[in-house]
């Protein structure tokens, strides 16, 4: 790998893309294994809603995280369980690529905003 290569962002295509949850950053939320389906169109993010996001820091990877509040052209992000610090705590901002709208899987319902 060349010391130029840079992580393309991963993209979402379609009305509704399918992404899998890993790790316990949105416990209780959202738990590890739990699939989701994402909207990356859209109404615009609003602080509480989940989303899926990737850090202008670590471009390549894709989180699903909770947005918190605009900053700097992007948003600050964080998970539910307090314990778990992989969001904009240690990588800054994070430019979002849609809102989760639903887990299909393993416990089908709504993933809805949450008041801050």
């Amino acid at each position: 790998m060349s010391p130029d290569y840079r992580p393309t962002p991963p993209r979402l295509r379609g009305p509704l893309a399918p992404v899998l949850v890993t790790g316990p950053s949105m416990s209780p939320t959202l738990r590890h294994g739990d699939a989701v389906l994402v909207r990356p169109g859209g109404r615009a993010v609003r602080p509480g809603d989940v989303v899926v996001a990737v850090f202008r820091t670590r471009p390549g990877l894709l989180v699903v995280k909770r947005a918190v509040r605009a900053q700097d052209g992007g948003w600050w992000v964080r998970g539910d369980n307090d314990l778990v610090a992989d969001d904009s705590r240690a990588y800054g901002v994070a430019d979002v690529r849609g809102r989760v709208v639903a887990r299909y899987w393993p416990r089908p319902g709504l993933v809805g905003r949450r008041r801050l």
